[in-house]
């Protein structure tokens, strides 16, 4: 069977396929404009704009159906800010199947308002219809921002010596979406409701956005590259970042902070947390010299924040660029696990009909 018949699964595109398909496409030597376009791992693009930089991301939400306008504003802002920037103007398509009430659609707008309001962002323009081309509500979000162009941020500025940073913690997001809406499986496996109840708060305390960790981050200075790991995780990230950089990557895995409930949540399901959705985290990578002053910064903003390894050069200037697990200082690493598709996504798609 050629690659070409392969049925895809759920999730997004993996890294390989997409990057084809990236490479594929149609590009103008006559806009020079277009700072940073599609790639790997970047998680917005560079517009230049007179003196500044417009920064653009759009991105859907199509797990969750629990304050999906909250979520869908700041998933969008994440990618802006982990570009340097600050978030300005949204736009959603809002799509809704058959037999939605006025009240839902209702609740859906004052969410994006909400949202909006605790990030100064103008909601812009959108689109909302009903649809039998959806079976549950999905958001496309659209989101602006701008920067000085001095001061924004990529994927693909990492470079070997660098310490690479880690806030909050990992699988945030997906273990609060698992909270939400898998409540009877975890209730089966044995999780307590107060566990539970405490899991689906996660997307407040500690949240998913990671706005103020990245605005402190460039604030702080010495930053090479951010990005922000939702679907596939931390471990897609690290590979997407690794990639983007030409860079190889060593995680000391004792340093990654993976909450309790995050652990309790994913055992229950017989997921890896390491491959789980996780808005709310942020990678940073910055010079040796300045990971003293970031983690300072952010801790002292009550943002836990740690090193969690460092980049490195490839040994062969042909090598790609790796990420590797090292539990013992003493012994070579090992490649992180790779992650076809994330977690959630694997777990929903294999349940019982």
């Amino acid at each position: 069977m050629s690659n070409e018949s392969r049925v895809l699964k759920t999730g997004k595109l993996p890294g390989p396929l997409l990057q084809n398909l990236i490479e594929g496409l149609p590009k103008s030597d006559d806009d020079k404009r277009l700072l940073v376009g599609p790639g790997l791992g970047e998680d917005a693009a560079h517009i230049l704009y007179g003196e500044n930089t417009i920064l653009a991301k759009t991105d859907p939400i199509t797990f969750t159906t629990d304050r999906i306008g909250w979520y869908a504003l700041n998933v969008n802002a994440n990618d802006i800010a982990v570009a340097g920037g600050t978030p300005k103007w949204f736009l959603a398509t809002l799509m809704m199947p058959p037999g939605s009430t006025e009240a839902e659609v209702r609740d859906i707008f004052t969410q994006l308002g909400e949202a909006a309001s605790e990030l100064g962002v103008q909601l812009a323009g959108g689109h909302t219809e009903i649809t039998p081309s959806v079976t549950q509500p999905v958001i496309c979000g659209f989101m602006l921002g701008e920067a000085p162009t001095s001061r924004t941020v990529t994927a693909s500025g990492a470079q070997p010596g660098d310490a690479v940073i880690l806030t909050k913690g990992i699988a945030i997001e997906g273990t609060a979406i698992l909270a939400n809406e898998c409540r009877e499986a975890l209730t089966r496996a044995g999780v307590p409701t107060s566990d539970i109840n405490a899991a689906s708060k996660l997307l407040e305390d500690p949240g998913i956005s990671v706005v103020k960790d990245a605005q402190i981050v460039v604030e702080t200075g010495g930053v090479t590259a951010m990005h922000d790991p939702t679907e596939g995780g931390l471990a897609t990230a690290l590979q997407e970042l690794a990639f983007a950089s030409k860079v190889n990557i060593t995680i000391n895995p004792s340093a990654v902070n993976i909450f309790p409930l995050c652990q309790t949540i994913s055992n229950a399901l017989g997921i890896d947390p390491w491959g789980l959705i996780s808005s709310g985290a942020l990678i940073a990578t910055v010079g040796p010299e300045h990971q003293g002053p970031v983690v300072n910064a952010l801790q002292e903003s009550n943002i836990q924040a740690q090193v969690i390894g460092t980049a490195e050069q490839p040994s062969d200037e042909g090598e790609r660029p790796s990420v590797s697990i090292q539990t013992d200082p003493e012994a070579p690493g090992q490649p992180i696990t790779t992650f076809e598709r994330d977690e959630l996504a694997r777990y929903l798609e294999e349940l019982p009909n």
